[in-house]
């Protein structure tokens, strides 16, 4: 029986970990573990029942009995939150605003690590962080550290604000990726860390579709040494 891999990306916010860990788990068949989603699930859970942020006790019980699924269907990826489908509400300028300062607390972070864990350690999965490779699992059987420049995850991050109709200069949105960058290096609970084993990968000058094919065929590789 062919085994089912562990894969996790680390990198820096705009490196393309998001778009890429959802094509890999595509195109390979896994599931994809949107880390991030799993924090905004718990935000929306927080503004829904009024939880103080900085009552540990009222976190933990709400993260007790907290269920989440990843279901990919024909045109997106389903997040199913106790039972009920959230896709749309988990991506609100009010949840996307609180996610921040829940996802700072070590109560949920602790209790995120220990789901992510749970839903992955059967392996077939894919999962993107900042700390999957070093925290969630340290002995995941691919990992990859995706990265870009600065200026070029500025860039992209400037084109799809332009996009959205927003008015942003080029410059401002880079100094803010370099800020983002600083932060989550230094920040206490789950820093920005490259694994040592992990395989790194820059994406400043590459497609989305010349970054997944390389990934696709180190996987392949891996896979067919656990034949």
């Amino acid at each position: 029986m062919t085994k089912k891999l562990i894969i996790a990306i680390d990198g820096p916010s705009g490196a393309g970990k998001s778009t890429l860990s959802k094509a890999l788990a595509k195109r390979t068949g896994y599931t994809n573990i949107d880390t991030g989603a799993m924090y905004r699930a718990v935000a929306l859970l927080v503004n829904r029942q009024q939880v103080d942020v900085a009552d540990d006790r009222a976190l933990q019980e709400l993260c007790c009995d907290l269920t989440i699924e990843f279901i990919r269907g024909a045109e997106q990826e389903r997040v199913i939150v106790n039972g009920e489908d959230v896709s749309q509400q988990i991506r609100t300028p009010e949840v996307s605003l609180l996610t921040a300062k829940v996802a700072a607390c070590s109560t949920v972070r602790e209790a995120m690590v220990r789901l992510q864990r749970k839903m992955g350690e059967a392996g077939g999965v894919v999962l993107e962080g900042r700390d999957i490779g070093t925290v969630v699992f340290p002995n995941a059987d691919v990992k990859f550290f995706l990265s870009a420049t600065a200026a070029e995850r500025g860039r992209r991050r400037y084109d799809e604000l332009r996009a959205k109709g927003l008015d942003v200069e080029l410059q401002q949105t880079i100094a803010e990726v370099e800020e983002r960058d600083a932060a989550d290096s230094a920040r206490e609970h789950a820093p920005l860390r490259r694994a040592g084993d992990a395989i790194d990968i820059d994406s400043t000058s590459m497609t989305i579709e010349e970054v997944l094919d390389k990934m696709l065929q180190l996987v392949e590789q891996r896979q067919s040494r656990e034949s």
